[in-house]
């Protein structure tokens, strides 16, 4: 496997690196009381991918069996206990575990816990995967039905 082909073609570097300190506060706030931090969304990367901070609420949430057609979803533990759906099975993922879903990848998580949990997800290649966030927070979904998640490439799978 090679590298792939280049997307910077100055003969020198540039000044464009972004910085979020750890105290900013998140963007989105979910009514399990949840929050999301967009680290960096699809229009930030130039469409490579995109990495959110997931910090759980100690209430029970999380969503049910899923895929995407489009892009892959990542996982890393930051803290707590999250419960991560493989596909197969239900695993109890800790500090420093991580998942990878391909695209197709059957994938859900939930904190079950009772304690608040952290994680980052990440969404290759990017996609505004924030404005997916911010409509469940608006309660899209029960506006909008099926054509909510199909336009956010979101296919559920009765559990």
């Amino acid at each position: 496997m090679s590298y792939p082909d280049p997307r910077y073609f100055a003969d020198t570097g540039e000044v464009s690196a972004t910085f979020r300190p750890a105290d900013a506060p998140p963007e989105i706030t979910f009514s399990s009381g949840g929050t999301c931090s967009l680290l960096s969304t699809d229009k930030d990367s130039d469409g490579l991918y995109g990495l959110y901070r997931w910090d759980f609420a100690a209430a029970p949430s999380g969503p049910g069996t899923h895929f995407h057609k489009t892009m892959s979803e990542a996982f890393f533990i930051l803290k707590g206990a999250v419960r991560l759906f493989n596909g197969e099975k239900w695993v109890e993922a800790t500090p420093g575990d991580y998942l990878f879903v391909p695209p197709g990848g059957l994938h859900a998580f939930r904190n079950e816990s009772g304690q608040e949990a952290s994680m980052l997800l990440m969404f290759a290649p990017g996609a505004p995967r924030e404005n997916y966030f911010r409509g469940l927070v608006e309660g899209l979904p029960a506006k909008l039905g099926e054509a909510f998640f199909l336009e956010h490439d979101q296919y559920n799978v009765q559990d």
